[in-house]
């Protein structure tokens, strides 16, 4: 339930705490007193859109603060865990900040969340009803939602979701499958045309890179082949080479025998080094030997590039492997149309079969639906006829459709108001009022099954009074017996009815005019009904009236026993 309700610099609220309470809560006030501006303030914490205007202070943020009690409820918590949001068994706290310059923050339990998270959340704990919500009543969405509510259908609905979402997505793979053929049946023959391109090539993976290479060393023969004799002169060569140098040191440091340390071994050492620098020198040679390319290998190499750099032109890739890459997948699309027939029975085959299973819990749906249409209509019109419709008929309208999201129903909540009257969809020729009266008998219906923590009517009883009133504000208090109710009323009958009674008023400061509430005592309930009663001049007849009106409810009000 909504345990408390902080507001600071919001409209003409300089700041206000407020305590709930289980149960029945009423706010009255007079028109023009602030209702509708804790209203807002409370929207901003289900989501609402922040609007700068209502920063008073331009120096401070507007702060709205909700605090919930969810003890035993744990409808909200793997949301929570699940969505990394801070978790608490016992309390949930919403906020809401608005910076003066526009900026707007969120959070559940002190964690920073987006204003959509917030709203998602929000939506576990509290539903606001408002009466521009009433035109819900006549739209074929909400209507179908009651009769799901009431029926129970929620682990259906989703285990019927599941399966309409596989056997759209089949369809889809289908219908893509199915393009695709058509496109290479389409394409064949000039698929066929550039594989055949490619495959007449004969390529091998690297082999453009490797005719690269030995194209750039024919293109380089003399220099390479300047530099190789170069490096065996060098090395072994007939005047001073490495090799006669090394030799020489060595036979050197063995007539120093007697004098070098024999743990160093010299001599071995340069003898090692004259066998690796000859070993060199040979594998150069070797090398020297190989390179006796000609211009008519350099001019094979020149065409085979030119043929597989054209082939990549024409095909638009970069390089031999790419042709490759394409020829592979050149082939495996033959390869595919040549099984496709196939392979798009088996898809079909899917599709039917997921198509079937969704229906099959679709026709469950249907037939829970029907059964609850029955008795929904039955319920509606016993909860109506007390608040001024005792003409009423009512029938749950359950039409087959085309499979789609929601199943294979149409849900259509027909009324008639009065004698000799025909059934017409709920809103045709309804008055404002009596949409009002029954969109509430449809809450006071489904509110044990709305696993809500905290509802809330906004005037939901405007444009009634006297017996019906009286009947509207016995229908919350049902209602508050299974889950807290806030109401904001005009009617004295309905505010009676409250556990609990709060005030919403205005006072002048000294710069500015403020909007208040306070939670009304026994007595000042007695005042604030006989005015609600009687408007500003409140006799003693007004006052016995209210208290008639409190006794009725309660019976110990005034006798010390509460």
């Amino acid at each position: 339930m909504l345990r408390s309700l902080h507001i600071s610099n919001y409209a003409l609220i300089s700041g206000v705490d407020i305590e709930f309470y289980p149960g029945f809560n009423v706010i009255t006030g007079e028109t023009g007193a602030g209702k509708s501006i804790i209203l807002g303030a409370l929207s901003l914490i289900l989501g609402g859109r922040a609007d700068t205007r209502v920063v008073t202070d331009p120096s401070a943020k507007t702060v709205i603060e909700a605090q919930f009690d969810i003890t035993g409820y744990d409808a909200l918590k793997q949301y929570c865990i699940d969505s990394d949001i801070e978790w608490d068994d016992n309390t949930c706290i919403l906020r809401r900040e608005i910076a003066p310059a526009g900026r707007s923050r969120a959070f559940v339990n002190d964690s920073p969340v987006p204003v959509a998270k917030l709203r998602e959340v929000a939506m576990f704990l509290v539903d606001i009803h408002s009466q521009h919500q009433n035109q819900l009543l006549s739209t074929p969405e909400f209507q179908l939602r009651v009769i799901d509510t009431l029926a129970g259908n929620g682990r259906k609905l989703t285990e019927y979701t599941a399966r309409y979402n596989a056997y759209r997505d089949a369809v889809k793979k289908l219908r893509a499958a199915r393009a695709e053929v058509e496109r290479s049946r389409q394409d064949e023959e000039y698929t066929s045309f550039q594989l055949e391109q490619i495959e007449a090539l004969g390529l091998v993976e690297g082999e453009q890179e490797r005719l690269e290479h030995d194209r750039e060393v024919l293109e380089n023969m003399s220099n390479i082949k300047a530099s190789l004799a170069a490096a065996i002169a060098a090395l072994n060569g007939n005047d001073g080479s490495a090799l006669e140098l090394i030799d020489s040191a060595a036979a050197e440091c063995r007539r120093l025998e007697g004098v070098l340390d024999r743990t160093d071994d010299i001599p071995a050492r340069l003898e090692s080094v004259s066998i690796e620098v000859a070993d060199v020198s040979r594998t150069l040679e070797s090398l020297d030997e190989s390179l006796e390319g000609d211009g008519g290998s350099l001019e094979a190499i020149e065409d085979r590039l030119n043929s597989i750099y054209s082939l990549c032109h024409r095909h638009h890739v970069a390089s031999g492997d790419e042709l490759i890459a394409m020829r592979d997948t050149l082939r495996a699309r033959l390869d595919n149309l040549d099984n496709s027939e196939e392979f798009l029975h088996e898809l079909e085959r899917k599709a039917r079969r997921l198509r079937a299973l969704a229906r099959e819990t679709a026709q469950e749906l249907s037939e829970s639906r029907r059964r609850e249409a029955e008795r929904f209509a039955r319920q509606l019109r016993e909860a109506a006829m007390p608040l001024g419709m005792k003409n009423l008929q009512v029938q749950v309208s359950v039409e087959q459709v085309d499979m789609n999201a929601t199943g294979i129903d149409e849900v259509k909540f027909l009324t008639a108001f009065n004698k000799n009257q025909p059934l017409m969809p709920v809103g045709n020729g309804a008055s404002g009022g009596e949409i009002s009266r029954l969109m509430l008998s449809v809450k006071s219906i489904i509110a044990s099954k709305m696993q809500l923590p905290s509802i809330i009517f906004d005037e939901i009883d405007t444009g009634v009074s006297g017996e019906v009133a009286d009947s509207m504000g016995r229908m919350m208090l049902r209602i508050a017996e299974t889950i807290q109710v806030i109401t904001i009323t005009h009617l004295p009958q309905v505010a009676a009815k409250a556990s609990h009674h709060y005030k919403v008023y205005k006072e002048d400061a000294a710069d500015r005019t403020l909007t208040h509430i306070s939670l009304l005592d026994t007595d000042e309930r007695v005042a604030a009904i006989a005015t609600m009663l009687s408007g500003n001049s409140v006799d003693e007849a007004a006052m016995n009236n209210a208290r008639s009106l409190l006794t009725n409810v309660n019976p110990n009000l005034f006798n010390g026993t509460v």
